[in-house]
């Protein structure tokens, strides 16, 4: 924040520096309103008569988390993707599921859904788009923008894990995404992440931490950290053993 502070008040004593924010500030806002509207025209929003038995986990998930109006959930094809994102326009917030991740409700994987689908409403939750939009300058600051966005991720994992109320669904949840929902009950987590503990050199390294995601590995070994010790981030009980929201220290 004081980083973005210092750039925005060197920008504004410039009338270059002006030009290049309005300009920047309005390219950025037509171009991401064109996103939202493509999704608005073409993807399906998730109703009481459209997918019902995840928009009754949308609703419960929403009051739980202490969100003052449940957002609107669209399912959008995406070409083979697994991913999930939430966002905001003209103070409207909505998450996005794209349908190859949304499947996984075919196949008895309902819980995992509604892990994902926690993790993006903790972003709103966070106001992570808004606080984005304060730090923008400092987001292109290396390393940093990348550091702050990883850390968001966590949390949204963390919040995500104690209100679905089932740790093991979470890891597996995570674990979908690095090899999809097929393959998903012949991978041997421990055995991932031993691996993946072996790794290591310079391109690992800076594929981290440019990232704005971590890896996966780190995901789920947080995950685990959190149902072992689950006081050190401030709940009483192991949130891996209920289904209720979790009760805060």
């Amino acid at each position: 924040m004081i980083i973005s502070i210092f750039i925005y008040i060197s920008l504004i004593v410039s009338i270059v520096g002006i030009v290049y924010i309005v300009l920047g500030l309005v390219i950025g806002f037509f171009l991401h309103g064109l996103r939202i509207g493509h999704i608005r025209n073409n993807g399906v929003k998730l109703t009481e008569k459209q997918f019902s038995n995840v928009f009754d986990i949308l609703n419960r998930l929403s009051k739980e988390m202490g969100l003052k109006k449940v957002p609107a959930v669209y399912v959008i094809q995406s070409d083979g993707i697994l991913n999930a994102f939430a966002t905001r326009f003209f103070g409207r917030n909505m998450v996005v599921i794209y349908s190859n991740l949304f499947e996984i409700i075919k196949t008895g994987h309902e819980d995992e859904l509604a892990f994902v689908l926690a993790h993006e409403l903790a972003h709103i939750r966070r106001n992570h788009v808004g606080k984005q939009m304060l730090i923008f300058p400092a987001m292109w600051v290396p390393f940093l923008g990348s550091a702050y966005s990883r850390a968001c991720e966590y949390t949204c994992d963390r919040m995500a894990a104690a209100y679905t109320g089932k740790g093991h669904k979470a890891i597996q949840g995570l674990m979908m995404l690095a090899i999809g929902p097929a393959l998903l009950k012949d991978v041997d987590v421990d055995e991932y992440l031993l691996e993946r503990s072996k790794e290591n050199g310079f391109f690992l390294w800076l594929s981290h931490v440019t990232s704005t995601h971590p890896p996966l590995p780190l995901r789920i070994g947080e995950i685990q950290e959190m149902s072992r010790f689950p006081q050190l981030y401030g709940y009483e009980t192991n949130l891996f053993e209920v289904n209720n929201a979790p009760q805060l220290m």
